[in-house]
């Protein structure tokens, strides 16, 4: 039996210029365009039945598109209303209830909860628990490492060096310096394999070593340029001989600041008699266990991951001549780092942490 057309559905015309512009556009979503081709479709007097048939859809969404029309025009068919989705199947308490045991409890044979140990012990599923973990940014499978300084003048020296990051002298040159000593000169036993779709590069686990060497480093902190020399040695006669090297490499009459840490080279007599007899040159030490505050620390981080930790070194000179040839190009095209943390946020951050770590005891 043939299917009886449906009233012709009101379309004024300017909701029709409205929909001929949506149905021509090439960036319409599909399901926009299916609403606006059911709505012309209604207007023009076709059946459900046929029009459902025509456009590959079914009945029940030619009537909900078409009574959305009409109750709320071209504005109805554009956005979908929000669905109440699949109702919850834990409730806040139990929730509650799980992010506390992460963060105050321990399994009975293990050191942190894991998803399944989790769920297990709150007859959840494991889904549910990744679910809530990552909600409240809890990763109980992760340790970091940490070291409060305990110098005594933590505080002063913590300002001296951010002021020079962040306000340097006039006329002055600020370097970050520090020495990378026992770099190994590593070859896999056996040949790399490449790179190949699907497969990353593989090495062997085991290597032959064939000597080391120390990279001393000056980091330009408003350039970003480096001065690098290495040497078989780290003792204070190779500290010197990079100090001087420095010296030669930076213009006579300006004042040049060294950030420095608390090793032993850095403070022996002879170090300290050069320095005496060098006036233009003036040492900032960082606190004891406060590397984080030498810029050039940044740098390493980055001459290792990008050039020495994956490389195959047969030989000394030609780790030598890979770490020359990254601090050429680091100098051709620099990129200084931009410290943005003031001192007393730094020294705020430390003390909250102190006090954390103190009542966590």
């Amino acid at each position: 039996m043939p299917c009886s057309p449906a009233a012709a559905l009101a379309v004024s015309a300017s909701q029709r210029a409205a929909l001929l512009a949506l149905q021509r556009h090439r960036a319409t979503p599909q399901g926009v365009l299916l609403r606006v081709n059911i709505v012309l479709g209604c207007a023009a007097g076709h059946s459900n039945h046929g029009l459902a048939r025509e456009l590959g859809t079914s009945v029940p969404t030619v009537l909900l598109w078409r009574r959305r029309f009409l109750a709320e025009g071209v504005e109805g068919i554009l956005a979908d209303r929000p669905r109440s989705g699949r109702p919850r199947e834990i409730t806040p308490e139990q929730e509650a209830s799980i992010v506390e045991a992460t963060l105050r409890t321990q399994p009975k044979q293990a050191t942190q909860w894991s998803v399944r140990s989790m769920a297990r012990a709150h007859k959840v599923s494991p889904a549910t628990v990744q679910r809530i973990w990552r909600r409240h940014h809890l990763q109980p499978h992760r340790v970091e490492t940490f070291k409060f300084s305990t110098d005594p003048a933590f505080v002063p020296k913590v300002r001296d060096i951010v002021g020079l990051y962040l306000n340097p002298p006039d006329r002055a040159l600020v370097f970050s310096v520090d020495e990378k000593s026992q770099i190994q000169a590593l070859d896999r036993t056996q040949p790399v394999l490449p790179l190949r779709p699907g497969l990353p590069e593989r090495r062997t686990h085991d290597y032959t070593r064939h000597g080391t060497t120390t990279l001393f480093a000056a980091l330009n902190v408003k350039a970003g340029t480096v001065i690098a020399q290495c040497h078989s040695r780290h003792r204070h006669q190779e500290f010197l001989r990079f100090v001087k090297k420095l010296d030669r490499a930076t213009p006579r009459r300006r004042a040049i600041h060294l950030i420095l840490d608390n090793y032993g080279t850095h403070k022996h007599p002879s170090v300290q008699q050069w320095f005496t007899d060098h006036p233009r040159f003036h040492r900032h030490f960082t606190p004891t266990s406060a590397s984080w505050l030498n810029q050039v620390e940044r740098w390493f981080a980055e001459i290792t991951r990008q050039r020495i930790r994956r490389g195959t070194f047969r030989s000394v000179a030609a780790l030598e001549k890979a770490i020359r040839d990254y601090v050429r190009e680091t100098n051709a095209r620099p990129q200084p780092f931009v410290w943005t943390a003031t001192a007393n946020t730094i020294i705020h951050k430390v003390r909250n942490y102190k006090r954390t770590s103190e009542t966590a005891h």
